[in-house]
């Protein structure tokens, strides 16, 4: 499956879940790590767990999986699908760790072409 794919299902299941900030990055002329970093803000651990739980189910829906999930029991949860590293934040937390700013030489993809609805509130 194209990353792009991965990205407007995974960041349509947070939109429906009413993640916040939701965001993706094309990073892969910055590194190797992967080719695009999706983040969105939770506003507790109990939706943290939820965000996370939905991008999985919508994305094993679509026949994948993640090749590890990293935090399950944090404020910050990873699900690296190789292609695309999801994170899932509580504010705090996406605030303290930047990764927004530390990937800002990335091209921010505009979000109202990703999302099927576009009310993140």
């Amino acid at each position: 499956m194209e990353s792009l794919e991965i990205i407007k299902i995974a960041a349509n299941a947070l939109n429906e879940k009413k993640a916040k900030e939701i965001s993706a990055i094309k990073i892969a002329d910055l590194t190797v790590l992967s080719e695009y970093f999706l983040i969105c803000s939770a506003t507790s651990s109990t939706q943290v767990r939820a965000l996370c739980d939905e991008v999985e189910d919508k994305l094993e829906e679509a026949g994948l999986r993640p090749h590890h999930i990293e935090g399950k029991a944090t404020g910050w949860i990873a699900l690296d699908y190789g292609s695309v590293i999801i994170h899932i934040f509580l504010r705090d937390q996406r605030e303290f760790y930047g990764l927004d700013k530390m990937w800002g030489d990335g091209e921010i993809l505009d979000m109202n072409e990703i999302l099927d609805n576009t009310q993140e509130d």
